[in-house]
């Protein structure tokens, strides 16, 4: 027995690091988790090393009617969506005087504009049951998480792109938070510190994903690694696993009366990066 037995959850970004960590979770807890990645041959291998039950959407969730069609594949196997984790993104880090405008609008578009999509892509799903609910004099917590990070919360030399992103979601959960309180869906975000992924792995030529056709590095500087590591009160970067805890306490029902807050989950990491 799980405490998300019978929960159907998606999870966007999730074949590989925090979200395959969630993913697994989640599924460990008893959700059916719908597994999501750009690589669908990746994401195909992921949701069948999860034990529980799993369906695949892969694709870009920037691109016209994804998100509706990321929501309607779990639909279609369960029937219905009581968690979504906003989870899917990457960096394109620059300082501002050489960022251009495409590379600052792309992180706008994965982490603010997407989750946007999603959130109102489940609406029908979070929104009419709990009418019928509330008519009947029961409650039914339906949860949104939305992942942030410090550099959204402090800013982060070098990723002004990728801080307004990050920024603008806890915005977009606050919002959403009050205006969906009403049906019982709590709406919280996670804003991750260093945790041990792609995207905080040494930045070399091996540590690429191919994104809209374009290959991006990812990845930090080995020195800013370093850095990262002595600027942190627990003394070193965490993994996905325990990523991915801070974000299945907001799928619980030991968070039905938490709404519109953020967890940093940093290891007691309270600054950027970098000061």
């Amino acid at each position: 027995m799980g405490v998300l037995d019978d929960k159907v959850a998606i999870v966007t970004g999730s074949a590989r690091g925090i979200g395959r960590a969630t993913a697994e979770l989640l599924s460990e807890q008893g959700a059916k988790v719908l597994i999501n990645d750009l690589d669908g041959d990746v994401a195909q291998q992921t949701a069948s090393e999860i034990a529980g039950e799993t369906v695949v959407y892969s694709g870009d969730l920037t691109k016209t009617g994804a998100a509706d069609e990321l929501v309607k594949t779990a639909v279609d196997a369960w029937g219905k969506v009581d968690i979504l984790v906003n989870n899917a993104g990457y960096t394109l880090d620059a300082p501002v005087h050489k960022l251009d405008d495409d590379t600052f609008r792309k992180m706008l578009e994965i982490h603010n504009v997407v989750p946007f999509q999603t959130i109102r892509a489940v609406a029908p799903y979070f929104r009419e049951p709990a009418k019928k609910e509330k008519e009947e004099g029961i409650e039914v917590f339906r949860k949104i998480v939305n992942v942030s990070s410090t550099s959204g919360m402090f800013g982060n030399a070098g990723q002004a792109n990728y801080a307004s992103g990050k920024a603008g979601v806890v915005g977009l959960t606050k919002t959403v938070a009050k205006e969906w309180g009403q049906f019982k869906v709590n709406v919280n975000a996670v804003a991750f510190g260093f945790i041990e992924t792609r995207l905080t792995a040494a930045k070399d030529d091996s540590n690429t994903a191919e994104i809209g056709g374009e290959k991006v590095q990812l990845g930090i500087p080995e020195q800013l690694r370093a850095m990262s590591t002595m600027l942190i009160p627990m003394g070193r970067a965490g993994t996905p696993q325990e990523a991915a805890g801070g974000i299945f306490l907001l799928c619980s029902p030991w968070a039905n009366y938490v709404t519109g807050q953020t967890l940093n989950i940093t290891g007691g990491l309270f600054s950027g990066m970098v000061s």
